[in-house]
């Protein structure tokens, strides 16, 4: 079976690169020439663990190959990004749609084509309309369905073989074909639906997660009012047997969390009421801890008469990893920039260069801080030790007590 992947990024290669190592002959399409080169080599341009290895594995076999361009196959997977439409935001579908439309020409009969990417409710079958419309020749002649990727960066391997997937068809026969396809790779379950459901499912999925940190959010919110650990607090209240409250941090980021609750809020916004409010709460944590930085400055300055040197340890929208898309800590580090340009250390373990950013390593930075304000809760952070002579604002629990 010959497998066209439209997307090599955080999921596309991934997921291209675990089908070929079950034997299927894969050509990954990237419109970036540096990527389509650098994947040719056996190498990869994104950071998962063991994912290099595996790449240059399947590269040397000949099961995986990159292209600018599309070419004829059995399946077509598009996995390009959803993004918002300008300052906004409202899905933009756009990259899909090209992604599409760059395919149908290779389109023959009996082909299965799959969207991954995260979209909006119907936008399956907006696809298949835009295929029929130039391919009419082709309606009811291919198979069409929806499967939304549910992988955590770091684990991406292991999740992509072993979660289970919800896996819709525009009909039943569609739906059919695409769990024969997933079911040559991925070891989870595979639940059959139809494809508006399984775009709702992807969405859902996150809107909940988002909900659910917007608590643990607000509550140390509360918390930091009251002068009560949140930490703590959690602990204590999580002892009850039905309760499970997430911890707190700087805000939501990624691709997925911070992204998806909107493609909900802009189609539904009447009915969206918790899921919108959820959003706003995680991006209001964000602004606070900007906020709370810079009145620290502030506060120091006034007592000791001189400006601090501050550390901002963390840009990653999570734990150690080096994805800063939608990232938190990214945004409250440009805020603190704007107010102070003087005696800032940015600290990110996991990349070593940033276009903004002039990054400091992270046991220099801690050493020369007067200031010190935690975002991510790297592990290379949970080994520093507790200061008294320094002001730690810990937005991320890396010292809980």
């Amino acid at each position: 079976m010959k497998v066209v992947f439209m997307g090599l990024g955080y999921i596309g290669l991934p997921t291209a690169t675990v089908a070929a190592n079950k034997g299927l002959q894969i050509v990954g399409v990237d419109i970036n020439a540096r990527v389509v080169d650098t994947i040719n080599q056996g190498k990869i341009h994104i950071i998962e663990p063991g994912l290099q290895e595996l790449v240059r594995n399947v590269v040397t076999a000949g099961n995986l190959r990159a292209s600018l361009v599309p070419e004829e196959a059995d399946v077509f997977l598009i996995v390009v990004p959803t993004p918002f439409k300008g300052g906004n935001h409202e899905p933009d579908i756009t990259y899909v749609e090209a992604a599409t439309k760059a395919i149908i020409p290779y389109l023959k009969e009996g082909n299965l084509y799959i969207i991954e990417s995260t979209s909006p409710v119907g936008t399956t079958e907006k696809m298949m309309q835009l295929i029929y419309t130039e391919r009419p020749e082709l309606k009811n002649m291919i198979y069409i369905a929806y499967c939304p990727e549910r992988v955590l960066p770091g684990n991406v391997l292991y999740e992509l073989e072993h979660n289970d997937r919800v896996i819709g068809g525009v009909n039943e026969i569609s739906t059919e074909k695409a769990i024969q396809f997933y079911s040559q790779f991925v070891k989870g379950n595979l639940h059959k639906t139809n494809s508006r459901t399984a775009e709702m499912c992807k969405l859902t999925e996150n809107s909940s997660r988002d909900v659910q940190i917007a608590f643990a959010n607000e509550l140390s919110l509360i918390c930091d009012k009251a002068g009560i650990n949140v930490w703590e607090l959690i602990e204590l209240a999580n002892k009850h047997p039905r309760v499970n409250i997430l911890q707190p941090g700087c805000g939501v980021g990624g691709h997925c969390i911070a992204v998806d609750p909107y493609f909900i809020t802009a189609d539904f916004p009447v009915e969206s009421q918790l899921i919108s409010k959820s959003r706003e709460i995680n991006n209001y944590k964000s602004f606070w801890c900007a906020e709370k930085i810079k009145n620290t400055i502030l506060e120091f300055e006034l007592k000791h008469k001189r400006k601090p040197i501050v550390a901002i340890m963390g840009l990653a929208f999570k734990p150690n990893i080096d994805d800063l898309r939608e990232s938190p800590a990214k945004y409250i580090a440009q805020k603190v920039m704007q107010a102070e340009l003087d005696g800032l250390l940015i600290v990110e373990p996991n990349i070593s260069e940033h276009p903004v950013f002039k990054l400091t390593n992270y046991e220099e930075a801690y050493g020369k801080a007067d200031i010190v304000a935690f975002l991510v809760a790297h592990n290379e952070f949970k080994a520093l030790p507790w200061k008294e002579d320094k002001v730690i604002l810990d937005f991320c629990g890396i010292f809980k007590k």
